[in-house]
């Protein structure tokens, strides 16, 4: 990690000028990657997925024109005060913490594996869901489809580090990928990114100090070595520091306005 940090040290000093230069190539539409379905469901989380789904489950148009882009406030019976999405939520812990925690906020989850979304919904099915809507697919999708300057926050924890370099290009954090979240996120608006491996920490802070719409908010190292005030730690990332791997808390505001 020594290593690693010095990186992120220099990086500190230069990222004001520093210029990434990046391929067309690395900027073509995405596919989705990895697993949809594990183990077969037992029959309660069958029962709530074939329950809740239907009910909190975004509809996205057939079509992304302006005329077919969804206003994530619109979601919600009521006017949320800020509108969060979590890209690839896991079992869903980090958003039904948010959601118990801030019951005034609106919430997008999404998560394509389908063990991971009956979990979610099982943890928040006798609880207050209003507040929550969800989409068990791609991520970018939902993206594609929200009204600019929408999202108040971004999360994306500890997402498939991919390591093999061939695999590189299946990684969620790209420039097209933060191209989508710099168009929906306000100004001012946070991007959050985690991770307990290293070499997915210097390429996902290489690709958003290299974005132009973004900034990084670390001043020092403990900014990105701890976790922020208020943090919400999930059950991998308590194991992974058990098991000594040290966590990356990469934070990002956007700058500019609709990108």
């Amino acid at each position: 990690m020594a290593g690693l940090a010095g990186r992120l040290r220099i990086w500190w000093t230069i990222c004001g000028g520093l210029l990434v230069s990046y391929s067309s190539e690395q900027r073509q539409p995405r596919r989705l990657y990895g697993r949809r379905t594990g183990r077969s469901l037992n029959k309660a989380r069958q029962a709530v997925l074939n329950e809740l789904l239907p009910r909190l489950e975004i509809e996205i148009p057939l079509s992304s024109g302006e005329g077919d882009l969804i206003n994530p406030s619109a979601l919600f019976p009521f006017v949320p005060h800020k509108t969060v999405l979590e890209i690839g939520f896991g079992n869903g812990e980090h958003v039904a913490a948010m959601m118990r925690t801030r019951p005034d906020d609106g919430f997008i989850g999404c998560e394509p594996f389908v063990n991971g979304m009956a979990a979610f919904l099982k943890t928040i099915k006798d609880e207050k869901n209003d507040h929550v809507r969800v989409w068990m697919d791609d991520a970018m999708e939902v993206v594609d489809h929200l009204t600019g300057d929408s999202l108040d926050e971004i999360y994306v924890l500890n997402p498939d580090p991919w390591p093999k370099t061939r695999h590189h290009k299946r990684r969620i954090i790209s420039q097209a990928n933060l191209d989508k979240c710099a168009r929906v996120l306000k100004p001012g608006g946070l991007l959050t990114m985690t991770t307990d491996v290293d070499d997915l920490a210097e390429w996902m802070l290489t690709q958003a100090i290299g974005h132009p719409a973004f900034q990084w908010t670390a001043e020092k190292a403990a900014d990105w070595q701890t976790p922020p005030p208020g943090w919400i730690p999930t059950r991998y990332e308590q194991k992974g520091i058990a098991a000594g791997r040290k966590q990356s808390y990469l934070l990002f505001r956007k700058t500019s306005e609709s990108f």
